[in-house]
């Protein structure tokens, strides 16, 4: 129990003082005009409220990411805990800050803009269609386990095709309404549901003194499983998440002014990491006895294990409530994954999106192509998604890292997470039976090569960049408000 406190102390600790630091080198600029004004159109640029775009980014990151990740991250046991915490602090808010902050200095640009700008036009080329890739994968899998778990809800009663049309209609919706009229209505809702039903848990856990086992460095996973690099995709949204890459610049384009940054980006992200470390000490505590968390894990799956935990702490009624809410949570990440893969394509083709018509265009193949993927067996390409996920995310810092190197100014923030989280997602795919299958010792060797190299090449690029004063910045001080 007091290692769990602890943790949660510093995490609450982390945002206060790191994130204060973070925000210094950065430099934000509460004067400075955001494109919520600069580019307003009513659509996807205008400004809304700090507290409600804290939640909408919330929400949006949250997904069931910080829940079914870190159940299948306490496998490893009390060692997850660290990554959480210093993965949250050091790598994820950071992560989450420069990209969002980044994209308001930029025009409200999406990871592959910035790619572009910072690191190559051919890199632009690249992240685009690794971004649209893993955000049509989210949001397919992300209609398709919701209905799932609806269907299990009404007892197999409504079939689970009707709840899939009524998901595809509302993610549809989502994507090309202007984003005030549903996401910026319900969202702020489900991002207090999320908080309070989650407070909820970790009280009850608290209060009902669960075992929670203290910090300790040796792996429990039952098949053992290397902690390196695996944990370090198996739990990404509670500590660090490339997806969150995807989702920043959606709020980029409703913030007020660059000084709420901090609370927005690093509050949701040290948000999400309170969450994760919850759903980790719970699974570690109530499931370590005659039945253990693998063996449930195999027979009613992490979904199961969420049910089981709210309905054992919070009563029948509030757990069930609390199932509902996190059964939402992926169609509040899947309905802004489609949005975003609209946005990124947009900017790409450069079509405007004040139209309606224009949004349709480009969001129907997305939502056919989805259509489509719900009908055939993807899972061997699903099994990419942990590694793609993490590698948007070292693609994320790096652009962070040069955007701070070119300003002059602490890029060793961005620099040491990047460093980890390229060895990590490296190795892993050198290792993995879906990438190369080399053994342990050769993927390590591989990993610390292509980091070296990665490095290598970044200072010689960030120093032609720094040395041509290439602009990492729109230029907003000729704009004024339009007063027609």
């Amino acid at each position: 129990m007091i290692t769990f406190l602890v943790s949660i102390a510093l995490l609450i600790i982390g945002y206060f003082t790191y994130g204060k630091i973070v925000e210094k080198i950065f430099q934000p600029k509460q004067e400075r005009v955001t494109p919520a004004y600069t580019k307003g159109d009513g659509v996807d640029y205008l400004p809304m409220h700090k507290n409600k775009n804290l939640l909408i980014q919330l929400i949006s990151i949250a997904g069931v990411g910080p829940i079914f990740g870190p159940i299948m991250g306490a496998l490893y046991g009390p060692v997850a805990f660290i990554w959480i915490v210093l993965g949250c602090i050091f790598a994820g808010a950071v992560h989450d800050y420069l990209t969002g902050m980044i994209s308001i200095r930029n025009g409200g640009a999406h990871l592959p803009e910035l790619a572009g700008r910072f690191l190559g036009k051919a890199m632009k080329h690249v992240v685009n269609a690794f971004s649209i890739l893993l955000l049509l994968l989210v949001g397919t899998v992300f209609v398709a386990s919701p209905a799932g778990l609806l269907y299990d809800l009404t007892n197999g009663v409504i079939p689970v095709i009707v709840f899939v049309v009524l998901i595809f209609i509302y993610f549809l919706l989502a994507t090309i309404l202007p984003i005030n009229k549903i996401i910026g209505t319900i969202y702020p809702y489900l991002g207090a549901i999320l908080l309070v039903s989650t407070v909820g848990v970790g009280g009850a856990l608290v209060v009902t003194g669960a075992p929670i086992p203290e910090l300790s460095f040796t792996n429990t996973h039952p098949a053992g499983a290397a902690i390196f690099p695996l944990l370090f995709l198996t739990i990404s949204c509670g500590a660090l998440s490339g997806f969150h890459a995807t989702q920043s610049p959606i709020i980029s384009r409703t913030t007020q002014n660059e000084r709420q940054g901090r609370r927005i980006f690093f509050g949701a992200m040290i948000a999400e990491g309170i969450i994760a470390m919850i759903w980790a000490a719970a699974a570690m505590s109530l499931f370590d006895g005659p039945v253990t968390l693998s063996e449930l894990i195999n027979t009613i799956g992490t979904g199961g294990i969420v049910n089981e935990v709210s309905t054992m702490l919070l009563g029948s009624i509030f757990g069930t409530i609390a199932v509902i809410g996190i059964i939402l949570l992926p169609i509040t990440s899947g309905d802004t994954a489609f949005r975003s893969a609209r946005m990124i394509i947009a900017d790409y083709i450069k079509v405007p999106q004040k139209k309606i018509m224009n949004r349709m265009l480009i969001a129907a193949p997305l939502f056919i192509t989805s259509i489509i993927l719900t009908t055939v067996d993807f899972t061997m390409l699903w099994q990419y998604f942990n590694w793609a996920n993490q590698s948007t995310a070292v693609i994320a810092l790096w652009i962070g890292a040069m955007f701070l190197y070119i300003a002059k100014r602490n890029y060793w923030i961005a620099i040491f997470p990047a460093w980890f989280m390229t060895m990590t997602a490296s190795t892993y795919i050198a290792n993995a039976p879906i990438g190369f299958n080399l053994p342990m010792n050769v993927s390590l060797v591989f990993g610390g090569i292509f980091t070296v190299l990665i490095t290598f090449f970044f200072f010689k690029f960030a120093a032609r960049n720094r040395k041509n004063n290439i602009p990492i910045e729109d230029d907003v001080s000729d704009w004024k408000p339009d007063v027609a």
